[in-house]
């Protein structure tokens, strides 16, 4: 499936699913961590084991980013309450929805120029 979009924001950007990942650029991601500045797969843990440490090397951003835009699989599940509370102790807000909503929303928001990170869990 393509994800289309009127315009596009700076950096990588989730094209679409293929073979049961995200296609950004030329590359295919079973699980996802995206910023403005990048994209890489990752090993995600188990959703309720989910920690701030996981999410190390989206935490790099300068500025911090507005929120963590979180996939959390096939369906909408709740985060850890810590990591929420971890998140936003450091002033940076949780959007959790099923990833497929995650990577359509990472595109629109984007676009708008928000300063945004997302983890998305495998489909």
């Amino acid at each position: 499936m393509k994800l289309g979009r009127d315009s596009a924001g700076a950096g990588p950007i989730i094209a679409g699913f293929a073979r049961g990942g995200f296609r950004v650029d030329d590359n295919i991601y079973t699980a996802l961590r995206i910023t403005p500045m990048r994209a890489d797969g990752w090993s995600p843990p188990p959703l309720e084991a989910l920690t701030v440490a996981a999410l190390d090397t989206l935490l790099d951003l300068d500025p911090l980013p507005e929120f963590l835009l979180l996939g959390t699989g096939a369906n909408l599940c709740h985060p850890p309450r810590a990591l929420i509370e971890a998140l936003e102790a450091q002033g940076i807000g949780v959007e959790a929805m099923d990833s497929r909503a995650a990577a359509r929303a990472w595109g629109v928001l984007r676009s708008e120029g928000r300063w945004i990170m997302g983890a998305l869990y495998p489909l």
